[in-house]
């Protein structure tokens, strides 16, 4: 528990880091955000007392320190441009990115654990080519030509599947219908990164004494793979697991605009065009958050299949 505790102090400044990197770079965007609200018509008055609402007329190191004490007491500002809180935004967006980012790591598991195993376990043969081979497409082919390609074949020439949104639009649940999509086009690159992962670490524990020897008890082949190698296999693919989701947290935000998908990568996107600042700086706060949550339950996840990180 004390580790988890120091791990998640250590976070701290590496968040810290990132807002403010983003803070300076979106101020440094050429473009005035109230200018681009209320038009070319506008007035120098209204532009002012406009700016002086948002505390946009102050020095860019008071504005810095006036967002961290508003967020310090849980107040991530306005949006500019949609006249909401940003933490409702947020709290509109999230669960959206958030079902996405996780079916297209269900999808990516799905299909690199039994590709990976298949390919290790047939080691030199046909099988173990063809996935090669799938696996290197798949990381040739990145989710911004995959999208639209499965729009084209499974939405407009098909008819199988819906072309983008999350729903028909009479509710806000999500229909699943409309996540496969999305979800494919994000896993597809976890799933070939994950194949090729999960084949080195089944081949290099296939090939310890301790497979030799409960071969030589006797047991089947099934039981070797599943019940003794696949386990201790685990070890690194968590690792990786844990890093890929960071990955797919920024492929959210070419999936979300690529099929309409209202999550926060595509609140992001319109919020970066509209240089709306205290929207852009929310959206990545809460991602970097997520992401070390997420890095914080893989230590915990690594240290219950590896006994010997407990101590």
């Amino acid at each position: 528990m004390k580790q988890i505790l120091i791990r998640l102090l250590l976070t701290i400044p590496v968040l810290w880091l990132v807002v403010s990197l983003v803070f300076l770079l979106i101020h440094l965007v050429p473009g005035d955000p109230i200018q681009t609200m209320l038009g070319d018509g506008a007035t120098a008055a209204d532009i002012t007392a406009l700016r002086h609402q948002y505390h946009l007329d102050l020095p860019l190191h008071l504005q810095y320190f006036e967002y961290w004490k508003n967020v310090l007491r849980g107040d991530l500002g306005e949006s500019i441009r949609l006249h909401d809180s940003v933490a409702h935004l947020i709290a509109q967006r999230y669960p959206y990115t958030l079902a996405l980012t996780l079916c297209a790591l269900i999808v990516g598991l799905f299909l690199a654990l039994p590709a990976g195993i298949a390919a290790a376990v047939r080691r030199g043969r046909l099988t173990d080519q063809v996935l090669s081979v799938v696996s290197l497409f798949g990381l040739s082919v990145p989710g911004l030509a995959l999208g639209p390609i499965l729009i084209l074949v499974f939405s407009i020439l098909l008819g199988w599947l819906p072309v983008s949104g999350a729903n028909n639009g009479g509710t806000k649940a999500i229909d699943w219908h409309y996540l496969i999509l999305p979800a494919i086009a994000m896993g597809a690159s976890l799933a070939a990164i994950l194949t090729r992962m999960v084949r080195t670490a089944m081949l290099e524990e296939l090939g310890q004494d301790y497979i030799r020897t409960a071969r030589a008890k006797g047991l089947t082949e099934s039981a070797v793979v599943w019940r003794h190698a696949l386990p201790n296999a685990l070890v690194p693919i968590v690792t990786v697991v844990g890093l890929q989701f960071g990955a797919l947290l920024a492929g959210a935000i070419v999936t979300e605009k690529i099929f309409s998908w209202p999550g926060l990568g595509r609140l992001v996107v319109d919020a970066i065009s509209n240089r709306d600042y205290a929207l852009v700086q929310g959206c990545l706060l809460s991602i970097g958050l997520t992401y070390i949550l997420v890095n914080l339950f893989t230590d915990i996840v690594y240290r219950w299949i590896n006994p010997r990180m407990r101590a």
